[in-house]
């Protein structure tokens, strides 16, 4: 069994990849937030994030979010120069403002768009593409179709979300088209959606044995020893998430320097981490309410350091952020 690390925006950059695979069970494969190729070429942001030095021994699938070949083919000529062997194409990302200007999910609205993108992409890229998708835009019954134009070309692996844009993340997935494409699919199948902890992995696994893969984003944030817990070998521990946070803080200190901008970037972390400490609600305040580093310092201690108990309770009152 594989196991990717979803790209997830403004969370899984190179410090944060980097931090995870030291002290957690590390992925198979990382993929990066989405290069924007708007002007055919990565901003200084998105360049940083994908250079190699900065991605140790990790294996990085940079990924493109664009509806124009030429863009797409030029960004993946700069990272093959890099030493990329494969790039990911989205074609999943729910948010409206993406959607709206027919990029990610968006693009599967114009199919015949779309198989010009692919033709196109397919006939000159000197690298190995894989595909993020969902299942259409408005229906689940779209992915029949898209599904056949998928199968036509030589995809590297496609990663499925089974929920239409139009869902976003708060409606039930749609399992039977996922069942599908099983059957019916020529390329190598990865599933993504909805898997926040180890006995769901489990279950996931037994409905679908014959799939190999599986991509975790927002459960792999909340508890960053999923994967371990998973494959029956670890427990993310108090130890281990001090160590990793202290790793990713110093690092955003290092790196933005201006604390007004560390601060956020921390707290949208504890979204996900509080769920860890069930029985902490006052120390889980106080960090929340932190106005500066020290007091969000202190309250970190209170929690990492202190006697305030680390559960892993599954999906217990477990709410994801509609971030992955």
């Amino acid at each position: 069994m594989r196991y990717y690390f979803a790209p997830m925006e403004c969370i899984t950059g190179y410090l944060f990849r980097n931090a995870h695979a030291k002290y957690f069970t590390a992925a198979d494969k990382y993929f990066s937030p989405f290069i924007s190729a708007g002007k055919r070429r990565m901003n200084q942001r998105e360049r940083e994030d994908i250079l190699p030095e900065h991605n140790g021994s990790i294996c990085l699938v940079p990924q493109i979010l664009t509806n124009c070949r030429e863009d797409f083919l030029e960004i993946a000529e700069e990272l093959r120069e890099y030493g990329y062997r494969e790039v990911n194409l989205n074609l999943g990302c729910p948010s409206r403002g993406v959607a709206a200007k027919g990029r990610g999910s968006g693009f599967l609205k114009d199919r015949e768009k779309l198989e010009e993108f692919l033709d196109g992409i397919f006939e000159k890229c000197q690298i190995q593409v894989s595909v993020k998708t969902r299942i259409g835009v408005e229906e689940p019954e779209e992915f029949a179709q898209l599904l056949e134009l998928f199968n036509r070309y030589p995809i590297k692996e496609l990663v499925i979300h089974p929920r239409v844009q139009k869902d976003y993340y708060r409606k039930p997935l749609h399992l039977e088209w996922f069942r599908m494409a099983v059957q019916e699919s020529r390329i190598p199948l990865c599933y993504n959606g909805d898997l926040f902890c180890a006995e769901k992995i489990r279950a996931w696994r037994m409905e679908f044995p014959e799939v190999e893969c599986v991509m975790l984003g927002r459960g792999l944030v909340a508890n960053p020893e999923l994967i371990g817990e998973a494959k029956g070998e670890r427990k993310v521990t108090k130890e281990g998430l001090l160590a990793f946070h202290e790793e990713v803080y110093a690092g955003y200190l290092d790196l933005i320097g201006d604390p007004k901008k560390v601060l956020p970037k921390m707290k949208e972390l504890w979204c996900y981490w509080q769920y860890l400490f069930p029985d902490s609600a006052q120390s889980l305040a106080d960090l929340k309410q932190a106005r500066a580093l020290p007091q969000y310092e202190q309250a970190v201690r209170k929690l990492l350091e202190g006697d305030a108990g680390l559960t892993l309770s599954g999906e217990r009152g477990f709410r994801p952020p509609n971030a992955e």
